[in-house]
């Protein structure tokens, strides 16, 4: 029996009404293409295009008062899941600290997965209170201490106590879309895929702070699948490959071999250590060890972006502390030498510019930060130097 136009709005209201309640998600606004026609400008906040009950677009009113669009991608390949006892089986790890609400909502949207996880793991990343384990088993999750601070370490912890073919990773802030893992799973699809990540889109746009990262420091990477090839990595090793364009740590599944083959995540990266990286600095080993990694754009989770401008602040130092160590580690286990000259010479040159652009008073949008990201870099290159392995 065929779905009608009416039906899968009702469809795509009950899920996100499911997820965030009757109050709905504050400054985005969600259009199902099937039923509605795409709007022509920007709302205040921002404007989801849905098309068989997956996004495929996007309209944003950014910081800067400036309408941005990202392109509206093809209908969604929606063939059905095969068999769910052919799909290989799936761990779910989430790491956690001090965040027992968070963690609560988080888990909640894992009942309606359309394809369950075999086993859900929470790692406490050294909680100070009880409220975690007692959230983690409430939900029927498996719970696991691990008193070394440090997401990497945590994220290290949940792999070794998985026991399935795939092992995915989401965070406390985060929502997930019914199908999320269903997509992860099945975008595993050929032998060479080690790693599969997903679109992440912000779950509100209630302040400044949230609109103003969602702007310029969006997880998302656009609603068409990216292959990432180990072959083109192997192949441009004088450039510095963009791993950080491959997706985003809050939705991201490995197999669960590539942690035999390719090691654990670098646990000097990552908040507790670094500050953040150690998700594109793993996509970036996987690469170097000849996996492919694929952006899958209908596996969609909702972020919970800082809600305070000192919070912000604060998270972009720490991204370009996180960034500039990773750059440095990549060099440290590959040899090349493309991050060596990215974390020295083009890097600088191109925060140079910035600072002489704002000297001469030509102050952008984008800039707000500006001293806060060339704190964090300059103070990532000192970590790493002071952490680097013997």
């Amino acid at each position: 029996m065929s779905v009608t136009p009416n039906r899968r709005a009702n469809l795509l209201n009950s899920e996100l009404h499911k997820l965030f309640g009757p109050d709905g998600c504050s400054g985005i606004r969600h259009v199902d293409l099937d039923t509605e026609a795409a709007p022509k400008d920007c709302d205040s906040g921002m404007i989801v295009l849905w098309r068989g009950g997956l996004p495929v677009g996007h309209l944003l009113r950014g910081s800067d008062g400036e309408c941005r669009a990202a392109p509206i991608a093809a209908s969604p390949d929606r063939r059905p899941a095969p068999p769910f006892p052919d799909l290989p089986n799936s761990s779910v790890i989430i790491c956690t600290r001090d965040r027992p609400d968070e963690l609560r909502r988080c888990l909640s949207s894992l009942p309606q997965q359309s394809v369950p996880p075999a086993e859900v793991i929470v790692v406490d990343n050294a909680s100070t209170g009880s409220q975690t384990r007692e959230v983690a088993l409430a939900a029927g999750a498996i719970y696991v201490r691990e008193d070394r601070p440090g997401l990497d370490i945590a994220r290290n912890r949940g792999a070794k106590r998985a026991s399935s073919e795939i092992i995915a990773y989401t965070d406390d802030d985060v929502l997930l879309h019914p199908q999320w893992l269903e997509q992860l799973i099945t975008a595993f699809d050929r032998p060479s895929i080690g790693a599969v990540t997903g679109l992440v889109l912000p779950a509100e746009i209630a302040t400044e702070a949230q609109l103003y990262f969602e702007t310029f420091w969006s997880f998302g990477q656009g609603y068409r699948p990216q292959f990432f090839r180990a072959a083109d990595f192997a192949a441009s090793k004088h450039d510095v490959f963009p791993a950080w364009k491959i997706g985003a740590g809050a939705s991201m599944a490995f197999r669960r071999e590539v942690f035999d083959r390719a090691g654990l995540f670098d646990e000097r990266l990552d908040v507790g250590q670094a500050g953040c990286s150690g998700d594109s600095e793993y996509w970036y080993r996987l690469l170097a060890n000849g996996y492919d990694c694929l952006y899958q754009p209908t596996s969609v989770a909702f972020h919970f972006h800082r809600r305070t401008m000192d919070g912000l602040a604060k998270q972009i130092y720490f991204y370009m502390r996180g960034h500039a160590a990773a750059l440095l580690v990549q060099h440290e286990r590959t040899g090349v030498k493309a991050n060596l000259k990215q974390a020295f010479k083009w890097k600088p040159l191109w925060y140079l510019g910035r600072v002489r652009r704002r000297l001469l008073g030509r102050r952008i949008t984008e800039d707000r930060f500006l001293w806060h990201e060339i704190a964090g870099y300059a103070s990532g290159i000192l970590f790493y130097l002071r952490t680097k392995r013997g």
